[in-house]
């Protein structure tokens, strides 16, 4: 299923030309966002929406969320990570799996100058790991305006899901993640000359690898290691106090569901956790039955609908 809904093209015909804009982040890092405006912006509230590793605001599964929100009633900005979307030349630095100041920064610009009321926040895979680490970051009284927060197939746990895909029977989901950072570095040569070295970046076919080179100390952790144990959401996760959504499957390949058995998870009275039995990485596709049948988007919609007043 993981390959299936990676594969197969999406016309998504219903859904408008989204507006490009920019937010800048950081003094050093500029970002992409795809939005699509309801009538009165304002009366409406607002979904931002985060993708996974190597992904972007283009994704199958970024443009489905958002064609299902927009449907319902939502405004919709679907957010590149740094560097993504096409993005290489806007930012010095890269991005990583906690990343949560780039979405803060973009609901309080869009609060402060847009003046939007009411927001709710969505990731899937990396970014539901941002999701989550940012609804345990912000707990009960900070930016009140975000009401509830929903993670498909989120990496909580960053070394438990590591193990997962460097396991033999994931070999080529690991190496076409590695192909592509592999790409996005060279790119990012181009328009930084020298700012990282690539000497061998050739020989890197791991992800741990590539963080343990590049990610991690270049955020200032001490290693890949180090990086995978601070930047997972589970380090917060009994600080969620809002009304939250995990949406994962138990043949997820990277995503092992031992980790939502975690104790501060199950004592999170905020938490709707669900396992589903099938449904891949990011996939979720049942037979067609009043909608389009992909099933994590039409959930996570409702659920946000429920929880965003």
């Amino acid at each position: 299923m993981t390959l299936y809904a990676w594969a197969k093209k999406r016309a998504l015909a219903t859904l408008p030309a989204a507006e490009p804009r920019f937010f800048d982040v950081a003094a050093d890092a500029r970002v992409l966002a795809h939005c699509n405006w309801q009538r009165d912006r304002k009366a409406a509230p607002t979904l931002l929406a985060l993708h996974g590793l190597e992904g972007s605001s283009e994704a199958h599964y970024m443009r489905g969320l958002a064609d299902k929100a927009f449907a319902a009633g939502f405004n919709v900005v679907r957010l590149n990570q740094r560097n993504c979307g096409g993005t290489e030349q806007l930012s010095r630095g890269l991005y990583h799996s906690g990343l949560t100041a780039d979405p803060r920064f973009v609901l309080n610009e869009l609060m402060a100058v847009d003046g939007l009321p009411r927001f709710v926040v969505a990731g899937y895979s990396l970014g539901g790991n941002i999701t989550m680490k940012l609804a345990g970051e912000l707990a009960d009284t900070a930016m009140p305006e975000v009401k509830a927060f929903a993670a498909v197939s989120p990496v909580i746990e960053l070394e438990a899901c590591m193990q997962a895909i460097e396991r033999r029977e994931n070999r080529i989901y690991e190496w076409n993640f590695c192909r592509n950072l592999q790409g996005r570095m060279r790119r990012k040569q181009r328009h930084f000359p020298g700012l990282f070295n690539l000497d061998g970046l050739w020989k890197i076919w791991s992800i741990r690898v590539f963080d343990d080179r590049y990610t991690a100390p270049h955020h200032g952790y001490n290693g890949a290691n180090d990086y995978y144990y601070r930047a997972s959401a589970m380090r917060v996760i009994d600080k969620v106090a809002r009304p939250s959504l995990i949406l994962s499957a138990a043949d997820d390949p990277f995503v092992p569901r031992e980790i939502f058995d975690a104790a501060a998870l199950r004592a999170n009275k905020n938490i709707t956790t669900v396992v589903t039995d099938g449904g891949g990485h990011c996939a979720f596709v049942e037979p067609a039955n009043g909608y389009d049948g992909y099933f994590a988007e039409q959930v996570v919609v409702e659920f946000l609908k429920e929880h965003c007043s």
